[in-house]
This record gives C-alpha cells, structure tokens and sequence, in this order.
C-alpha cells in the first residue's frame, strides 16, 4: 500500500513549490492486527485528515515529532491500542521523504551514515521438497550467500533441516523460521535437536502472545529466541525485554511503525542486549529497501539483514533506482538525494492500484 503527500515549502525568493513524498506499507494482520482495508480506512477517516496543515521548520523538527509519535499516531488523534503501526509506517515515510525533498535533505536518523563493510544480506527460503528444494539451496550456495533463514514446518522440520545442512555445508549460517509453529514443549524438543544440525536461532517458535513461554524457551534450551511477530510497537519490546521472553529481534519498518520507530526498536534492543535483524516483509518494493538502507547504516550492530529482492523477486518496482542485493546478498549503494532518495513511477504503480483516494 503506496501513501503520496504533498508539501508546499516557500522558497528563498518568496514563491512556493510543492514537494511529493512517498510511503508504503504492507499490512498482515497475524503481524501487527491491522488488514489492508483496515489500515486504509484508519488512514483516511482518522489519521490523514490530522495531518493536514501541519508545518515543520526543518527536518530536525520532524523527526523529533515522528520520535514522539514512537510508531503511532498521536494520542490525541487515534487510541494508541488501536492496531495501526502498519498505517503509521506509510505516513512516517512519505513524510520523511517529502518534507527531505522540501528542506534539500537527505531523510538520515544520525549525522553521517555509512553501510557497514562486512554486512550481508540473507537468504531467506521456504522449505521445500524435492528437486526443488536441491535447485533453491545449490542456487543460494553457487550466489554466494553465507547466511540464510530456513523458513520450517510443523512436521517436517528436523529432516528439512538436515536436508538442507547436507546441500549447504557445516560453514553455511543457516538459522531456522517456525513462524509460530510449535508448543511449548514440542518446541523445546524440536530447537534442541535441530541444535545437534549447527542451528541457534529460532525465529517465533511458538504463538506471538506467549511471552511466558518464549522466556522459557529462552531458559531450557539455551539458545538463541528471536521475537518476530510478538514486537511490533515500543510496549511489546518492553514486554519482551522485561519477561526475559528472546535474545534477538526481528525489526521490520512496515510492521513497526516506520523508520524513525524502527531505529528506537533497535536502539531499545541493543541498550537491553539484544541481538538485531533487520527485516523485510515479501512484496516490499525499493521504497521500503531505500528506508531500510538508511536504517542499517544508522544502527551500529546488525547481525542479520533481509530484504532488498528487488527484481529478484517482484515481476517490477515502481520505486527508483532499484534497490537489490548482489552477489552473495551484498548490500546495494545508499541512497542518495533528498528525502528517501527515492522516484516513484506513479503510472506503473497506477496499474496494480485496486483503490484509491484523496484526502484534501
């Protein structure tokens, strides 16, 4: 879902120019409770008709307003424990990106940023059988990739797993996926023999609200429990952080409120010892890999990075330039110019729009 403001900035010698900004976001509602219809109905009845007419004197001044909102709209406009940090990600984007392009500023969380050296990104794939499953690992392998998330089935989980550690190798970072898979108990089992296969992440062993049982997990099995869609907004870290409930998280700009919230997830994570990985949700256009760029190379430890397919993955993208991994999931170049540095080709994105509307 595509988000398009406008700002009109006064220029030096007195005229006026209006600037266009651009969000997206990808609702699932298992993730952050928000449908897409949902959070396109938030964004028109309560959320966008508050934003017109607000000013900003610079973009010191934004951020430090999208910093308060931590993710979600004021208090004042919308009931915080109204799902909607998918919503607030498109407006804290397009704003971020249109306000960047009024003040001639790049839409940068710290000073100077720089992608780190050694960063790569992941290989993320499901668990397939067959020859299938042979080409998509061999593919990965002869690519380059050095690091990559199996995503696992309830049933078949160990003998995919040794499957793919035998196409791979033992050098290969292959960390596992249940996406909530698994009880309790059927999860401590399943994490300490797929242990014995080199594995020590676990992304969301069991459902999102069992926060209790997450912390056991961290407990009995000693090994790595990242939170995927049991963080999505500042209370549910704090939730996990206090029960002792992972030792990694997943931060995802669409699910988390946008950039600027995504940067303080990640600040919080790391003041609390947490290991990151900035994530990406399938179908995210370059809009959303140029924020995420940004976010990488303003958070000083990232241990797992995805995102970025690109054409890797999309039949097109609207978004420009094209943000995609290389060869052995290398990161692509920041971007450059004002706001998110970023053209959106509205005639194409025109194409797969099934609603839209105007808010003036």
């Amino acid at each position: 879902m595509f988000l398009k403001c406008s700002v009109a900035a006064t220029e030096p010698g007195g005229g006026a120019s209006v600037y266009h900004g651009f969000g997206e976001c990808l609702p699932r509602s298992y993730v952050t409770g928000e449908s897409r219809d949902e959070a396109f109905e938030l964004l028109h009845s309560t959320v966008l008709p508050k934003l017109l007419g607000m000013e900003f004197d610079s973009l010191a001044q934004l951020l430090s307003f999208l910093s308060d909102c931590n993710g979600k709209a004021p208090a004042e406009w919308l009931d915080p424990a109204i799902p909607q940090t998918a919503a607030w990600a498109a407006v804290d984007l397009a704003l971020l990106d249109g306000f960047g392009k009024a003040f001639g500023e790049p839409a940068a969380l710290v000073g100077e940023t720089r992608l780190a050296v050694d960063l790569r990104y992941s290989a993320v794939f499901s668990a397939e059988k067959g020859w299938k499953a042979v080409k998509m690992a061999l593919a990965y392998r002869l690519y380059g990739f050095r690091q990559a998330k199996l995503k696992v089935e309830k049933e078949t989980a160990v003998d995919t797993v040794r499957f793919c550690r035998r196409l791979l190798g033992k050098k290969f970072d292959l960390r596992v996926d249940a996406n909530m898979a698994w009880g309790v108990e059927e999860a401590s089992q399943v994490m300490q023999q797929l242990s014995n296969f080199g594995i020590r992440s676990f992304e969301q062993p069991i459902a999102a609200d069992d926060i209790a049982g997450l912390a056991y997990l961290v407990d009995e099995t000693g090994l790595e429990v990242m939170a995927d869609e049991s963080l999505h907004d500042a209370e549910s870290l704090e939730k996990l952080i206090g029960a002792g409930g992972c030792t990694s998280v997943n931060v995802r700009i669409s699910k988390c409120g946008g950039l600027v919230a995504a940067y303080n997830r990640c600040q919080r994570a790391l003041e609390a010892g947490l290991i990151i990985q900035v994530g990406a949700q399938v179908g995210e256009t370059s809009l959303l890999s140029s924020a995420q760029l940004l976010l990488l190379a303003a958070v000083p430890a990232v241990r797992y990075a995805e995102g970025c397919f690109g054409l890797h993955l999309l039949h097109e993208d609207p978004v420009s330039p094209l943000k995609q991994f290389g060869f052995g999931g290398r990161l692509p170049s920041m971007p450059s110019g004002p706001g998110l540095g970023i053209t959106v080709d509205e005639k194409m994105l025109r194409r797969y729009s099934g609603k839209t509307l105007e808010v003036k």
